[in-house]
């Protein structure tokens, strides 16, 4: 019996098929900071010992170095796709650019990644842009970038199991997303996972995913912010491993969303990529991932990055007009973007780094602008979540204010799969969002089984087009 997670090795040629380098790269955590320690990826550690700051992950770049350019390329386009364990993901198959520590037979994978850049060319006709592109990251296994990160994360978690760590369970506060993926990734790897979510601020079918799953699913009384404070005081037990995106090898896995454009662009970066904010992990994720492939030589330019906020839960966008001099949390209102209704980001200062490193940009977005915007991009083809939504409000903001040029080649980050939050559409097409007036709504037309009515109202839809 073949194991769907495993694909056999399949090559009529006999040819070697690409897989682990013979050189071992190596890697490890380190202060944000820079405060001189390293400390080893196996290492259940969240944040600086010496002065508190998060960590990331570095890279032995030299090492990395010693493969040219050109090399790096043939390789990853030799695995795209592979059937070859586990390299057809496309995490692990970057994985010396991700995670060089972990053992093929303790990767964790459902071949995540490789999801479709799509040419959005109708959209860019309405909006009267030339080039505007969709990273569909929500057609994942459960559908958001989140798989990106977990993979990787949870992969470790099993290898640390695998020498011994003595970790019980993987745990996460969330507000849907982030929680589908734990469960699910856990769940494969036959680990035990607990989510807090805050009670009645996810949708539905976010929250059945790690019910479904078997996580342990505890729904408290606040916010995501208050889940957060919850999780992180649970996980100072070291038996219960903490996997929010505080913890930087989420963050690793995230990048590959920035490598995976660019290949597909044929190694041209765009212009501008617009990304949704809410704990900021993936912002740092994304320029992290494009410095990498610069100090590697594989692109020699860097895009604008934007972040979109929505105006209900916007510390990033507050920050951005004083300049990023000082920011401050918020009390995050409830959105339909409920993914990114987060008033205190555990990875601001990461994310503000990167944006005056990009030329960075930060725009919100109203309900009103969110949900128009996912209408007018719907009726393009597409099927948008609310968080893309505010990307393509912020779009559209600033073209109107001249940052974003029609010339420019442009790439929206779609956070999530639509169906994950199918409830805000329909009430938007049945102009029953409160508050919300329904711009493009296209309400079902309910008549009587008579032919004669029905090609009546045919001929009049038909005639209106």
């Amino acid at each position: 019996m073949i194991d769907v997670y495993r694909p056999v090795t399949y090559n009529p040629d006999m040819a070697e098929i690409p897989s682990a380098e013979k050189v071992k790269h190596s890697a490890w955590f380190e202060c944000v900071r820079g405060c001189g320690g390293k400390y080893s990826l196996k290492e259940i550690m969240y944040t600086c010992p010496n002065c508190g700051s998060l960590l990331q992950v570095a890279h032995d770049m030299d090492s990395l170095r010693s493969k040219t350019p050109d090399e790096w390329k043939q390789l990853f386009e030799e695995r795209k796709h592979s059937n070859h364990w586990p390299y057809g993901s496309g995490v692990w198959g970057k994985r010396e650019l991700v995670c060089p520590v972990v053992d093929d037979e303790n990767v964790v994978s459902m071949y995540e990644g490789e999801s479709n850049l799509f040419w959005a060319d109708r959209l860019a006709k309405k909006v009267g842009l030339r080039d505007l592109w969709i990273k569909l990251c929500g057609n994942s296994h459960t559908g958001s970038f989140k798989d990106l990160g977990m993979t990787v994360l949870v992969s470790v978690v099993k290898q640390m199991i695998s020498e011994g760590a003595q970790i019980k369970a993987v745990a996460c506060a969330s507000t849907g997303d982030t929680s589908a993926a734990l469960a699910s990734y856990c769940a494969a790897g036959d680990i035990p996972s607990i989510v807090f979510l805050p009670k009645g601020k996810v949708s539905m079918e976010q929250l059945i995913q790690p019910i479904a799953n078997g996580a342990l699913v505890i729904s408290l009384n606040t916010d995501f912010d208050g889940c957060m404070n919850i999780v992180k005081e649970i996980t100072k037990d070291k038996e219960i491993y903490l996997a929010n995106s505080m913890n930087s090898l989420r963050i690793e896995g995230q990048k590959t969303v920035a490598i995976e454009m660019v290949q597909q662009f044929d190694w041209d970066v765009p212009d501008v990529v617009i990304i949704p904010g809410g704990n900021l992990g993936n912002v740092s994720a994304l320029g992290r991932g494009f410095m990498m492939m610069e100090d590697l030589g594989l692109i020699t330019k860097r895009p604008r990055i934007v972040v979109a906020q929505a105006e209900s839960a916007n510390p990033l966008y507050l920050a951005y007009k004083t300049g990023f001099k000082e920011f401050h949390s918020v009390t995050a209102r409830k959105t339909l973007a409920s993914a990114i209704q987060i008033g205190n980001p555990v990875s601001v200062w990461k994310a503000i780094d990167i944006l005056n490193q990009f030329d960075g940009v930060v725009e919100q977005a109203s309900e009103q602008e969110l949900v128009d915007a996912c209408a007018l991009a719907d009726n393009t083809g597409m099927y948008t979540c609310p968080h893309t939504g505010v990307a393509f409000a912020a779009l559209l903001k600033l073209m109107k204010k001249g940052v974003i040029e029609k010339d420019h080649k442009t790439v929206v980050i779609s956070t999530a799969h639509g169906l994950k939050f199918s409830g805000f559409k329909l009430q938007y097409h049945m102009n029953k969002l409160k508050g919300i007036e329904s711009h493009y709504a296209n309400t079902p037309v309910e008549i009587d089984a008579n032919i004669d009515s029905v090609k009546k109202i045919i001929d009049g839809h038909i005639g209106g087009l």
